[in-house]
């Protein structure tokens, strides 16, 4: 792995990669398949910047395979930029190139469980102060709006954020900031975002809520008729945005709509 790990370069994916590659180098070293086949190795541009000219390398992170005869091909750099570089990814793209098969076995997080039963103790504490008057239980209005929120979390990606850990955003060599990342392998926290709250999901749910709304045939005519044209003009628009994005990050998807 070639990376750039210095906090002045502010590589920040360079962390993340860094911590799944170590995540697979673990993985292999404590494994029955561990054998003197297969070394993981490590250079950071500022204490091996002769190595990074040597292979002509201008950006960082990059994973090449050296194979034991020869130099290296093509192949054997890892497209991250198309695949992403989870540690399941660089296991997978090492077996192509070595056979060897590692599983993946990743510490374990308890974070998660300790806010979880921190939540359910709040809860019960509040449900415990109100006991005598839950009748708040019972609204509509808010287990639909839940449901929602529910919703728009695990389509827009937030489970996964939250097992594999992405960057907020990406910041290239050139100073250029992405938000959505390139690949369907990989997403950034900032681009859930973008799909769950700022944008897309909700444009589009408020569309359909519009159009059911103008349908129900009660009402002022004219209000219903502004409501189909505002629904349709959502639906359209921001499920065009989304399949767009579907199509920038999956290579060869054939389909648009308003948008491409």
């Amino acid at each position: 792995m070639f990376t750039a790990m210095a906090p002045q370069r502010q590589c920040q994916v360079c962390r993340h990669a860094s911590d799944e590659f170590t995540i697979v180098a673990n993985s292999f070293r404590y494994s029955q398949a561990h054998s003197n086949k297969l070394f993981f190795a490590v250079v950071d541009f500022d204490e091996g910047s002769d190595v990074f000219q040597m292979l002509r390398l201008n950006t960082a992170p990059v994973f090449i395979h050296f194979p034991p005869k020869g130099k290296p091909k093509s192949a054997d750099t890892m497209d991250i930029q198309r695949v992403g570089f989870a540690a399941e990814t660089i296991a997978k793209w090492i077996a192509e190139r070595t056979d060897i098969q590692i599983r993946v076995f990743r510490p374990p997080n308890y974070s998660g469980t300790f806010a979880l039963v921190i939540l359910f103790g709040i809860v019960a504490a509040f449900l415990y102060l109100r006991r005598n008057n839950l009748e708040f239980l019972y609204n509509k209005t808010m287990w639909g709006m839940s449901a929602l929120f529910f919703c728009f979390a695990m389509t827009s990606g937030q489970m996964w954020n939250h097992i594999r850990g992405p960057p907020f955003i990406h910041k290239n060599q050139n100073g250029q900031i992405a938000y959505i990342h390139g690949s369907s392998q990989g997403q950034f926290v900032f681009e859930t975002y973008i799909i769950m709250v700022l944008i897309i999901d909700a444009a589009i749910v408020l569309g359909m809520i519009l159009l059911t709304e103008a349908a129900r045939g009660k009402g002022d005519p004219k209000k219903r008729k502004i409501f189909a044209v505002i629904g349709l003009i959502l639906l359209s628009v921001f499920f065009s945005l989304l399949l767009s994005v579907f199509r920038t990050k999956t290579q060869g998807y054939p389909y648009s709509f308003l948008f491409k």
